[in-house]
């Protein structure tokens, strides 16, 4: 806070207040370029995938349907959809009971190493995919397993267990704990409070992680590559395609499909995590 004299008295001002030049319209114009370089390349998706034509370019030569009939005769295809729809929804709940374990241990006990032990957790997140991707693949040949969709489902579960914990940690962080402590004092054990009482409070969050981690493990491409053996996901199936320009317009028409439905239940996971952490938070008074 600084003063002046003007006319014998000190005038007050916020430096926050003092607006220089465009400040603020350099900031909007800034935001609008980097939303735009975001989503705009992925509009260009379903705009060539309803092109008759195979190529990728501009003009565009007409409107057809005809590569979403293509993409639905492909048994190659809906079968690595079926794998990933697999893989995926056995993830999603295996992250989300261990993420839904650790934010429990994290927000309600008091234990030594208990930073350190959310670092390691969250390890996952800073490893670079290929070097995790190697690393897995060595300790896969070193143990005997085969490569399978075993194996890369235990590789996602390695990757979304961290997000699932994010998640359940604000979910977890935003009701009232005193709930806990009312039927721990009426004589039920922890492991009924945790069914009873915790679960119901935090299903919009334990809903958000489902829908999050089975995103996450459906897209996801370079641990599937390295682990998958005969046996392909959906991403890569996709990347296979890209090398034959004939059979590109029915994979940029599975890719609209893929953006709309992630787009749809993204959202939808934020909608219901910030729903539950709204209706929780405790009210003054």
């Amino acid at each position: 806070m600084s003063t002046r004299a003007d006319a014998g008295q000190p005038v007050e001002y916020s430096p926050s207040k003092v607006v220089e030049g465009n400040r603020y319209g350099w900031l909007f114009v800034y935001a609008v370029l980097y939303i735009a370089f975001l989503y705009v390349p992925p509009l260009f998706l379903p705009l060539f995938s309803f092109n008759d034509s195979i190529y990728v370019a501009f003009p565009i030569k007409g409107f057809t349907f005809e590569w979403y009939r293509q993409m639905a005769k492909s048994t190659g295809l809906l079968d690595a959809l079926y794998n990933s729809l697999k893989v995926g929804a056995v993830v999603c709940l295996a992250s989300t009971l261990f993420g839904m374990l650790a934010a429990k241990a994290m927000t309600r006990y008091t234990m030594p190493g208990k930073g350190p032990m959310a670092s390691f957790i969250m390890l996952p997140l800073v490893v670079p995919g290929i070097i995790l991707g190697i690393a897995l693949l060595v300790l896969t040949n070193q143990v005997g397993l085969e490569l399978s969709l075993f194996t890369i489902g235990v590789s996602h579960v390695l990757i979304c267990v961290p997000f699932g914990m994010l998640v359940l940690i604000s979910r977890l962080e935003g009701f009232d704990k005193s709930l806990e402590e009312a039927s721990l004092d009426l004589g039920v054990n922890a492991w009924k409070t945790f069914w009873r009482v915790t679960v119901p409070l935090a299903l919009p969050g334990i809903i958000a992680s489902i829908m999050l981690t089975f995103l996450i493990s459906f897209d996801e491409f370079i641990l599937a590559f390295f682990l998958a053996g005969n046996e392909v996901t959906l991403p890569i199936y996709i990347w296979s395609q890209l090398r034959f320009p004939a059979k590109l317009p029915s994979v940029l028409a599975l890719g609209t499909l893929i953006l709309t439905v992630t787009m749809v239940l993204v959202a939808v996971a934020e909608w219901i995590r910030r729903r539950g952490t709204a209706t929780t938070k405790p009210t003054a008074g």
